[in-house]
């Protein structure tokens, strides 16, 4: 084997000099301008990349110590432990009653109710109508009834002198009470049911005798604050 020792190697022109069979470097070569390859160059241990086309790496690409990206053959796959990405999704958080249940749900199941999914300009958004009304029913003797507001219907079934009060609700909800006298009844309202006019109604005593109360929640209660409630009063079904 013949052996070459010169210090700069030019071509007759003064240009680059050709090697129409390929240079073979067995040890390392350095090269302090520029080098151009119009084919494909295969290579190791590089540590700086700068290329205006595409690069193919066929066993992936290592980021440090531990983490590299390669492709199972369809999708591009990381491996690591992905602390330092930045804009990844890895769930959805699901709250209930306001208390997370985890972002690992992979199902989730509306019973009773309908369901509307919306999407623009990429998100998804799902509005959710409640089943039906929920109601209450209550059967008093005289005294006061206290309505809960988490409900929205109420039936009340009343006898002697009763009084009609509410805990709870929500600004803008509306509600319906239903009166059934059984018995002779006198019903009232607390000071939380605003009328029409400032007047409170008079509803009918006798015996079997029905009643409709439709009220919205105009202010919701706290503590120095009391509840207020814009109502109004069909009476008299019987």
């Amino acid at each position: 084997m013949s052996q070459l020792y010169v210090d700069n190697i030019k071509g007759r022109t003064g240009g680059a000099v050709g090697a129409p069979s390929g240079i073979v470097v067995t040890g390392v070569g350095t090269f302090s301008g520029n080098v151009s390859v119009g084919g494909t160059l295969t290579y190791q241990d590089v540590q700086n990349v700068d290329s205006v086309g595409v690069i193919t790496a066929r066993s992936g690409i290592r980021i440090g110590a531990g983490q590299s990206i390669g492709s199972d053959g369809a999708d591009v796959v990381y491996y690591g432990d992905g602390s330092n990405l930045n804009g990844v999704v890895s769930g959805i958080e699901v709250e209930s009653s306001d208390t997370s249940v985890g972002t690992s749900l992979t199902a989730i199941n509306f019973t009773g109710a309908t369901v509307t999914a919306n999407t623009e300009a990429g998100i998804a958004t799902v509005a959710i109508a409640p089943a039906g009304l929920s109601t209450e029913s209550t059967t008093l003797s005289g005294g006061i009834v206290t309505l809960d507001l988490s409900k929205d219907a109420h039936k009340v079934t009343a006898t002697g002198i009763t009084t009609i009060t509410c805990t709870g609700g929500t600004e803008g909800n509306t509600h319906i009470v239903r009166i059934t006298n059984s018995g002779i009844a006198t019903v009232g309202f607390s000071t939380y049911f605003l009328f029409p006019s400032g007047a409170s109604p008079v509803l009918p005593t006798a015996d079997g005798s029905f009643s409709q109360v439709s009220f919205q929640v105009h202010r919701e209660g706290s503590t120095g604050i009391g509840t207020q409630l814009f109502t109004t009063v069909a009476v008299n079904f019987s």
